[in-house]
């Protein structure tokens, strides 16, 4: 990927004067508001097997309608009856084109069993906010309603339109993926200059804000499935050719096989600024990294789990099946392996590294669907210089810094359809602690209610901006 001058104008962001500290959170009343919000949207189960985001949007229309908005401007649709989407236009004077503000509602499943709470609760305890979807991705969900809503209240009138877009399916993908929809059948609704979506966070260690990250480009999705078939037969009767063995070793060598660490152009960006954040060997180590020591990087990389995501393509299996009955040799035993591919390695050069890690011609290993590689987007200079002074606002010192997503997000669609998008939000996460997909997902009290204030100036801020150069 080409991204013109891009360590130029990450350094150049980072001589931005630091102008007087801004408010952390926003009034009682506003924050009242987006916790109710958030509260609504967790509590609605939106799994892509079990729930619905239909109910999500019907919610988030009820509150823009009560809040004054016309239905004319109020978009609920979506591929099918429980899919639903929610778009809203909050119109300016038309001077430059809209600004689109997307998040997702639905969620990864979560077991009741599996979680140490309801995860379909909104829990506040120990300083956190615990549930599913309150990092991924609905607390940006609740505060795109929350401050659209504050807007219309102050009399707000932006230099461009605002559209906010709640969208069905990120997580499942597929017909149901709400961006791919309103692409395809509702551009009007969405076009916009460019937009916000997750993806980029704040990273904080022990507790200490370090980054507030500024995703421009992401890592790409490969489904890959493992699939062994044998003639089976009775289970009296073993044989060493058993499908199930076959698969276990295959999954055993993958979980040994690591593709090899390198930096692009916005990683190496995003090793340079971090290692501003740490000392001795390891802040060494990370310069080492933006420069292309793979040495270097190999150690950074034993040394945290998202700096390894960063540095490299990633293949793990995540689900499994085989046998047909508790007395019969397995006929058929499969997995699937999900792989974040770097945008830089191609669909084929993986497939074929993994099928030669698995070394074994019983077990096909088959691709998926069809991967799409998103293109990077522009740093535009009025977003970064909005982020940058606005981080320093709120977070004096912490750096803002580009980033390459390690998972994927809407915004690779947006891309390929011509809208660039900026992953931001000013929620921080333990960098070591990121609970998304997992169990007892979370996070911090403080950092909504920040994310929230931070959200709310960023938005007016580019309603208002100058056009980039």
């Amino acid at each position: 990927m080409k991204l013109p001058l891009l360590l130029p104008l990450v350094i150049a962001a980072f001589t931005v004067a630091i102008p007087a500290r801004a408010q952390l959170t926003r009034p009682a009343a506003e924050q009242t508001l987006a916790r109710a919000i958030y509260k609504e949207f967790i509590e609605i189960p939106s799994g892509f097997t079990t729930g619905s985001t239909t109910p999500v949007a019907q919610a988030a229309a009820a509150r823009l309608k009560a809040a004054g908005f016309p239905e004319a401007d109020i978009h609920v649709d979506g591929p099918s009856p429980k899919k639903a989407n929610l778009v809203v236009r909050y119109h300016g004077t038309g001077a430059r084109k809209p600004l689109l503000l997307v998040a997702h509602t639905d969620v990864v499943e979560a077991k009741r069993e599996d979680w140490s709470m309801d995860p379909f609760q909104l829990i506040e305890k120990d300083g956190y906010f615990y549930g599913r979807g309150t990092g991924d991705d609905k607390a940006q969900a609740a505060v795109w309603i929350a401050i659209l809503i504050q807007y219309k209240a102050e009399g707000f009138t932006p230099e461009r339109d605002i559209i906010v877009a709640l969208t069905a399916d990120e997580e499942g993908g597929g017909p149901f993926n709400g961006v791919d929809w309103l692409l395809k059948n509702h551009r009007d609704w969405i076009d916009a200059e460019y937009a916000l979506n997750e993806g980029g966070w704040g990273e904080s260690v022990d507790g200490k804000r370090i980054a507030n990250d500024l995703q421009v480009s992401e890592k790409y999705v490969l489904n890959l499935r493992l699939e062994v078939r044998n003639k089976g037969g009775h289970s009296s009767l073993p044989v060493a050719d058993n499908a199930i063995y076959h698969l276990a070793g295959a999954l055993d060598r993958i979980s040994r096989f690591a593709f090899p660490v390198k930096t692009n152009e916005v990683t190496a960006a995003y090793f340079q600024q971090i290692a501003k954040t740490e000392t001795g060997a390891l802040k060494a180590d990370l310069e080492k990294v933006a420069t292309g020591s793979r040495e270097a990087m190999q150690r950074v990389a034993k040394a945290s789990v998202p700096w390894n995501a960063a540095l490299r393509t990633t293949c793990v299996a995540t689900m499994l099946e085989g046998g047909h009955a508790e007395n019969a040799l397995p006929q058929l035993a499969a997995a699937t392996v999900n792989c974040r591919v770097l945008p830089e390695d191609g669909v084929d050069d993986v497939r074929d590294a993994i099928r030669a890690a698995v070394a074994d011609t019983q077990v096909a290993v088959i691709i998926r669907g069809t991967p799409v590689v998103g293109p990077a987007s522009p740093l535009r200079p009025d977003v970064v210089q909005a982020v940058t002074s606005l981080t320093q606002q709120q977070w004096p010192g912490v750096l803002t810094i580009p980033i390459m997503v390690m998972g994927a997000t809407d915004g690779r669609s947006l891309r390929v359809a011509g809208i660039p998008t900026y992953g931001v939000q000013g929620f921080f996460f333990d960098r070591d602690d990121i609970r998304f997909h997992g169990r007892d997902e979370r996070m911090r009290v403080r950092s909504f209610y920040e994310g929230h204030a931070f959200l709310y100036d960023l938005v007016k801020r580019l309603s208002r901006a100058t056009p980039a150069s």
